[in-house]
């Protein structure tokens, strides 16, 4: 019996962190492993990976990882599944150039792993497994299309495309290789989601490339706030602008990259004489050229921080003023809401004139309703599954191919962790599951924070900590230092003075009371204090802040 399984260990049910799992008899192959950027409560947590044990637990059967493009929601976890599973990579020039740079940052080496750079014209073999590509337009250079033929027939993996005519090679979708899919069986199409909700955004960049030629046109600096995963979008806003003889300056922090890369191998282009490398203002440098483009590059939050930092004169490159027009080409994702609605307010403050691009009128890089119709047509698949996005999205996916003539039964929404089975090309009923979940990222650590972490981070956020520091010598039973009495998020300065008196005060007592003791039992001195005060301070204020007494032997010192 020939036996296909389909899961995904990341990426539906939420945006970002794309991971799916084809097993085709006893062989594994990996589509994509990417990261997400953590939710507001996820306090201090970097990014989001998926939960790869299935994987590592079964990584003799993995015979390979394959890459659609070089978002960091489809690359950003390989560098740590590389850590366990040693197996070869595959995807274009541009994608194993991000991901080089990527596993370096990490300080993984290079040369230990096995990245393949392929093209829509590589054909691979895995015994009797072929896998094929074909190129997509997305909003990155390179983008694929990743086809597995089986015995039973094509699976088509279509995590992020739109289709455009645009004229630009690195982002051409191949029409013609589509098509002849179509020729073949197809037996499922595992189809991105995320643009179902786009029936009304504009197919085109007319209003964006009005709107910039518009402002660079005029006299000033232009400042475009973007996001640097929209490098096609990037890439006109400089065209517009070097054909307005202006020069152009790229600022970014985190995410620079990206951006980096796109430079360094050709697929953003700038002339040299063109490109500006902005220094620190001081007294003789502003950066406040009336010839200068700036373009504000970043993931997620990042271009609303740099707007608010610069227009509180707090960034050390640029200080937006009344003579600053600045664009917003990145309208807001979720959870940034409350950043972007902020940095509209310290422009506001600075007289700054703004012009927001909606999102309704820029051409989405992901697959809307008529796309997906389109691609339905072409290959003809006999089950769609929707993959990438959250739940309404799969939904609308799958209301979008009932409106094509699908039946309910072929057209399959699934959650992370659910296994569907072909069995002799035909949908099994039943369904299996294997863990899933999400690893947290906090700077080195992996994996490592849990439940209690984030919750007391929460409780930190929410109740603030008193921090009491004591250095006593032991040996000669006195105190040496303090108490020393701070306040961290809990209480305003102006009610602050007579609350540290009195827990200095309370302090003392107890430690007088220790150090009249034959020996210091450290543990009970430290509990006592944190009993007492905290008792006093929910008296006062009614709240319960945390209590870290801090107490050192000076003999240890």
């Amino acid at each position: 019996m020939s036996i296909i399984k389909f899961f995904a260990l990341g990426g539906l049910g939420e945006h970002g962190k794309n991971m799916y799992v084809l097993e085709v008899g006893e062989r594994i192959f990996i589509l994509d492993a990417g990261m997400k950027f953590p939710s507001v409560e996820l306090y201090g947590i970097d990014g989001v990976l998926p939960d790869f044990s299935y994987v590592i637990e079964n990584q003799k059967k993995v015979k390979a990882i394959f890459l659609s493009h070089g978002h960091d929601d489809n690359i950003g976890a390989v560098f740590e599944l590389l850590k366990h599973v040693n197996v070869g990579v595959y995807g274009t020039h541009f994608t194993i150039s991000l991901l080089e740079k990527q596993l370096q940052e990490e300080g993984m080496k290079v040369s230990n792993h096995r990245l393949y750079r392929i093209n829509d014209d590589k054909i691979l073999k895995f015994g009797n497994i072929v896998v094929s590509f074909y190129s997509t337009s997305h909003s990155i250079p390179e983008s694929l299309g990743i086809v597995i033929k089986t015995a039973d027939g094509l699976l088509v993996y279509a995590p992020g495309f739109a289709f455009s005519s645009n004229s630009d090679k690195k982002y051409k979708t191949n029409f013609g290789k589509i098509g002849d899919l179509g020729k073949e069986k197809v037996l499922a199409l595992f189809a991105e989601s995320l643009g179902a909700v786009n029936a009304s955004r504009t197919d085109n960049d007319s209003t964006l490339i009005h709107t910039v030629t518009d402002a660079v046109r005029k006299e000033g600096r232009i400042i475009f706030s973007m996001y640097s995963t929209d490098l096609d979008r990037i890439q006109k806003v400089i065209n517009i602008s070097l054909k307005n003889n202006r020069r152009v300056a790229i600022v970014g922090r985190k995410v620079q990259n990206i951006i980096n890369v796109a430079m360094e191998t050709g697929y953003l282009e700038i002339p040299e004489d063109k490109f500006v490398n902005l220094r620190f203002i001081d007294e003789k440098n502003k950066n406040d050229d009336k010839d200068l483009v700036i373009i504000i590059t970043g993931n997620h939050h990042e271009p609303f921080n740099m707007l608010q930092r610069m227009a509180s004169g707090q960034d050390r490159l640029i200080n937006i003023n009344e003579n600053d027009h600045v664009v917003i080409v990145s309208n807001p994702q979720l959870g940034t809401e409350r950043i972007s609605a902020n940095a509209m307010d310290m422009l506001s403050m600075v007289d700054a004139k703004v012009t927001i691009i909606k999102k309704m009128d820029l051409r989405s890089s992901h697959a809307g309703p008529e796309d997906l119709k389109m691609l339905y047509g072409m290959i003809n698949p006999k089950y769609i599954i929707p993959i990438v996005g959250e739940y309404r999205h799969q939904y609308l996916q799958k209301k979008i191919a009932l409106e094509a003539g699908y039946e309910n039964f072929n057209v399959v929404v699934l959650e992370n962790g659910e296994v569907i089975s072909f069995e002799n090309g035909i949908l099994s009923t039943k369904r299996d599951r294997i863990k899933s979940g999400d690893v947290l990222v906090d700077g080195s650590v992996i994996g490592d924070i849990n439940e209690v972490v984030l919750r007391d981070r929460e409780f930190l956020s929410q109740a603030g900590t008193v921090i009491i520091s004591i250095i006593l010598d032991s040996r000669n039973k006195r105190l040496v230092s303090g108490p020393e009495v701070v306040f961290k998020g809990f209480v305003s300065e102006s009610d602050a003075k007579e609350l540290i008196e009195n827990v200095i005060s309370k302090t003392n007592n107890i430690l007088n009371s220790h150090l009249k003791k034959r020996y210091i039992d450290w543990n009970l001195l430290r509990t006592e204090i944190k009993d007492v005060v905290g008792k006093y301070l929910y008296f006062k204020t009614k709240s319960n802040p945390i209590i870290m007494p801090v107490v050192i032997d000076e003999e240890l010192k």
